[in-house]
């Protein structure tokens, strides 16, 4: 419930990014650059806007106006962190929806025929899995490089070609094993079809252990995204993500450590509250794994 509460919390702020961001993520103020965070009322050092700098702690706002002040601080080109904080983890959020929905429409779909049909069609299929589970996605990000400029575009196709090759595997095992079931078999006597004895049959019954897997895969997605863009081959510059703030904050880390620690922390948490989250949610579909 806790990992709920945060995610439902990030959910929030940034979907309201637009009205909450007090400056454009990409507006620069050059004279304002570098400075570290500074939060009204505050009195820590490192969030008042103090730096420590050659063995002492100064006032970085000393030639600031009064009253202008930045909550995260700013980068190499003036442009508040805040801002580019909530828009970036709108990005990880987006997604890590996609990486979820993939898993619901093509794992699903792909795994569950797959195990109906039985035979060569199921032989075939999995060797179709095999060829593209034996691709490294980053090679796959690189191909579609080849096409279309680096940004959200590459990384959805690179993910539709391959993030949802885990889900079909374990849809297709669930499905083998229920297939065989005596509620199957008498719905097989009565005359349903196999279409109506996965969907009504198979599907309810496997479907915790897909929302599971799903919630499993969406922080893999949000590590991915970020991955690519701390590389260089993820979202394009200047657009914010987690991944490209990240890029930018680990050249300047021993001088200005707050560029790179706060868009760290945001991710952790993230990643953190999906995965307990996912946790939560498998102890709810299977009681026998709290034991």
């Amino acid at each position: 419930m806790i990992a709920l509460t945060f995610l439902f919390l990030i959910s929030v702020l940034a979907l309201l990014a637009p009205v909450l961001s007090p400056y454009d993520p990409n507006e620069q103020h050059l004279q304002y650059k570098n400075l570290p965070p500074k939060i009204p009322g505050v009195s820590i050092n490192g969030l008042n806007g103090m730096r420590f700098f050659r063995g002492q702690w100064m006032d970085a706002y000393s030639g600031v106006p009064e009253g202008t002040y930045f909550l995260f601080g700013t980068d190499e080109f003036g442009r508040d962190l805040l801002s580019r904080t909530l828009y970036g983890t709108r990005i990880s959020l987006v997604i890590a929806l996609i990486a979820a929905t993939l898993d619901l429409t093509i794992g699903v779909a792909y795994g569950m025929f797959s195990a109906m049909k039985g035979g060569l069609t199921d032989m075939v299929m999995q060797r179709i899995l095999e060829i593209f589970s034996g691709i490294p996605s980053l090679v796959l990000v690189v191909l579609m490089l080849l096409v279309f400029e680096p940004g959200i575009t590459s990384i959805i196709l690179a993910m539709a070609v391959s993030s949802w090759i885990p889900m079909a595997r374990v849809v297709r095992a669930q499905t083998l094993r229920l297939r065989q079931s005596e509620y199957v078999q008498a719905a097989r006597a009565l005359g349903r079809t196999e279409g109506w004895i996965a969907l009504g049959h198979i599907l309810p019954n496997i479907s915790g252990t897909v929302v599971v897997r799903a919630m499993f895969s969406v922080p893999s997605a949000i590590f991915f995204e970020t991955f690519l863009s701390f590389l260089g081959v993820g979202m394009k510059i200047p657009n914010a993500s987690l991944g490209t703030l990240l890029n930018s904050g680990y050249k300047v880390f021993k001088l200005y450590p707050s560029q790179m620690f706060i868009p760290a922390v945001v991710l952790c948490v993230l990643m953190l509250s999906f995965n307990l989250f996912a946790d939560g949610l498998r102890d709810v579909f299977d009681p026998k794994m709290k034991e």
